[in-house]
């Protein structure tokens, strides 16, 4: 096998999302910490279970990133490795994945990228990476086209409860402050791996509305590009979103899916995170 593609479990992929003779595919964990109880993000959604345990306690929650030792007994089976993982800004996962590379026998033949995002953004960054190896590129090249496509990545997203983004320091507490306590449903955006406010809204109706229009503001060509729409327990509005995407623009695909454990722990229910 001459290249392998690993990325966290921030992606909400299984190791089964990418079945291939030529590329390897595994998924490094992230672990939940709950009242005492330890939910590792692994193959086994986990999800409805660490929002029950989360409803049930008023106990701060942490998440843990992957050991070195969990990337690095990844890095093998090939010849070239390619690491994706969630923002730096928001996980030590990236520089668990640097350590590890520093530690392998072959460096120059690892490639850790910051995804400076999460959930749908890593899916579309391992989508290129496969397109980017079966085209013959070169690993030098790969990583130069795969940096460009993390750099011109967007990520849009409403959630209807701030709870452990606000008790775990990694969101503005302006943009906690206006959720929790004025009934505002803000438009967050990723910006450079921090997340930042776009627009104040008093419904979440009308911010998914907005939200359709930024996606034109951000991103002005759509043709050649996916958009993944992620949620916790909002099935009904991540299947409204994707009508009013699929109709407003000309994305090759529009994917739903289902936040798995980790991305449940943050953006809890009722969230809805557009990548594209």
């Amino acid at each position: 096998m001459k290249y392998k593609i690993i990325v966290d479990s921030s992606s909400n992929l299984t190791k089964d999302y990418l079945v291939d003779d030529e590329i390897g595919f595994d998924v490094a964990p992230l672990t939940l910490n709950i009242a005492g109880k330890e939910y590792v993000d692994d193959e086994v959604d986990k999800a409805d279970e660490v929002l029950e345990a989360l409803n049930s306690t008023k106990e701060k929650a942490t998440s843990s990133c992957p050991s070195t030792g969990v990337y690095l007994e990844m890095m093998s089976g090939a010849t070239y490795y390619i690491v994706i993982t969630l923002t730096e800004k928001l996980s030590g996962s990236y520089n668990s994945a640097l350590v590890a590379k520093s530690m392998h026998t072959t460096p120059n033949n690892v490639f850790v990228l910051d995804s400076k995002l999460v959930c749908g953004a890593l899916r579309i960054l391992v989508n290129k990476a496969v397109e980017l190896i079966k085209s013959g590129l070169s690993f030098e090249e790969i990583q130069k086209q795969l940096t460009i496509e993390r750099d011109n990545g967007n990520l849009l997203f409403v959630l209807d409860k701030f709870d452990n983004f606000i008790k775990s320091g990694r969101i503005n507490k302006l943009v906690g402050f206006l959720a929790s306590k004025l009934a505002i449903k803000p438009l967050c955006y990723g910006d450079n791996g921090e997340i930042k406010i776009m627009a104040k809204i008093r419904t979440f109706p009308g911010v998914i509305k907005k939200l359709v229009v930024e996606i034109g503001s951000l991103c002005k060509e759509t043709k050649d590009r996916i958009c993944v729409i992620s949620h916790t327990c909002n099935e009904k509005f991540a299947n409204v979103l994707k009508e009013l995407i699929s109709k407003a623009y000309h994305f090759k695909e529009v994917i739903i899916e289902k936040n798995r454990a980790l991305c449940s722990f943050y953006a809890l229910e009722g969230g809805i995170i557009v990548s594209f």
